[in-house]
């Protein structure tokens, strides 16, 4: 007879606090030199290469302190000191993401470039070319003329 797997108890989820390897703070609690990454982006820098140094345990974990913090809410910290500015785009690097851009916002059958990204695997078109719904003309770009004649 085949055994059924055990379901995991509550006791298999616990583990003491450190036992990832990175020490832990309460929120409030943690020194000034570690930031989340949300706090990089704020500051335009970015981990420089170096992964996490500590873990900013989330509140529910507060009235536990001898437990490690295995919650999604949790976040992980990174050394402002190692910090390093985030890397600027050169100008074929920005043409080349507009040009993939326009490639997802550009309808393929009336040709308008729209500000947002449209359906091009389920419907291959624009819901106007699709099934007739207009389309706000503030929402995209008309495309360029054919032609450049004054009449």
């Amino acid at each position: 007879m085949r055994q059924r797997p055990r379901p995991c108890s509550q006791q298999d989820k616990l583990l003491p606090r450190g036992a990832q390897g990175l020490p832990e703070y309460d929120r409030g609690a943690c020194p000034d030199h570690l930031v989340t990454r949300r706090q990089l982006r704020a500051r335009e820098v970015s981990p420089g290469g170096y992964g996490p140094v500590a873990i900013l345990r989330c509140a529910q974990c507060r009235t536990r302190p001898w437990r490690s913090c295995t919650h999604r809410t949790r976040a992980y910290l990174y050394d402002l000191r190692l910090a390093r500015p985030k890397r600027v785009p050169t100008l074929p690097q920005e043409w080349a993401l507009d040009r993939a851009m326009a490639a997802r916002q550009t309808c393929g059958t009336c040709r308008r470039r729209y500000f947002h990204c449209l359906p091009l695997k389920t419907l291959g078109s624009c819901l106007e070319c699709f099934d007739g719904t207009p389309a706000d003309p503030a929402t995209y770009i008309a495309p360029p003329a054919t032609h450049l004649l004054a009449a």
